[in-house]
């Protein structure tokens, strides 16, 4: 399964237009650049984030999701569960680049590891990340993944959580689907990054791909929004 080097190339085009306005209805108030640029929390075990899941097609609340940093050492382990029933563990290593992602509809691991959040916190960086990921069961695996990360700037936003800084960063995401028939998969993202508490206080992301030989608009996958209710 060999994704093609013109695919990739029209979706990095593509990047800074498709990224440039947020996915759902969150919205933040742009302020200037603060200075000096805040530090990114660094992990500590016990540190926990809690955030409503809906979906943005018909606003309905899917679950409550908590993240609580388990383990901090070469890798850091954030366990996760929804409703108080347990989802797969995020696995970083250094903090900020991760190794094991569960955000996703399945579990992937990627070699090496990509960044979570802006290397550099400032409005006008943006990057490149060309990785391959697998599957959780089928680690032999190794699907091409590109991803296209910019900022669009400093933002102050108010979720059930409070009122957070934030530098709003958006990724465009081309990959290889495990699934032959799957061609012209994207991910799109939309995040609101608070160092302050060293993850995102809000988070939107939608997708699409196309069947092989499909003619016509291509097929949706769910729109998802996420908002911090409390953190420690």
């Amino acid at each position: 399964m060999n994704l093609s080097r013109r695919t990739f190339i029209v979706s990095a085009a593509l990047a800074p237009v498709a990224c440039g306005v947020p996915l759902g209805y969150e919205r933040g108030t742009p302020v200037a650049q603060p200075n000096p640029i805040p530090k990114v929390r660094p992990p500590q075990v016990g540190q926990e984030w809690t955030y409503v899941k809906r979906n943005v097609f018909d606003g309905k609340t899917i679950g409550l999701v908590t993240e609580r940093v388990a383990t901090v050492g070469s890798t850091i382990v954030i366990q996760r569960s929804i409703d108080g029933n347990q989802l797969p563990s995020e696995i970083q290593g250094p903090w900020g680049m991760v190794q094991t992602d569960p955000q996703w509809p399945k579990l992937v691991s990627f070699n090496p590891a990509i960044p979570l959040w802006p290397q550099e916190l400032t409005a006008t960086w943006n990057k490149q990340f060309n990785t391959k990921y697998s599957i959780g069961g089928y680690p032999d695996g190794k699907l091409g993944w590109q991803e296209y990360m910019g900022v669009y700037g400093w933002e102050q936003i108010s979720v059930p959580a409070g009122t957070f800084l934030t530098l709003r960063y958006q990724s465009l995401i081309n990959y290889e689907s495990e699934d032959d028939n799957k061609v012209n998969c994207i991910r799109k993202e939309t995040v609101w990054f608070a160092p302050s508490i060293g993850r995102w206080v809000a988070r939107e992301s939608s997708g699409s791909y196309m069947i092989q030989g499909q003619l016509g608009a291509p097929n949706l996958e769910d729109s998802l929004q996420w908002q911090l209710t409390s953190y420690k």
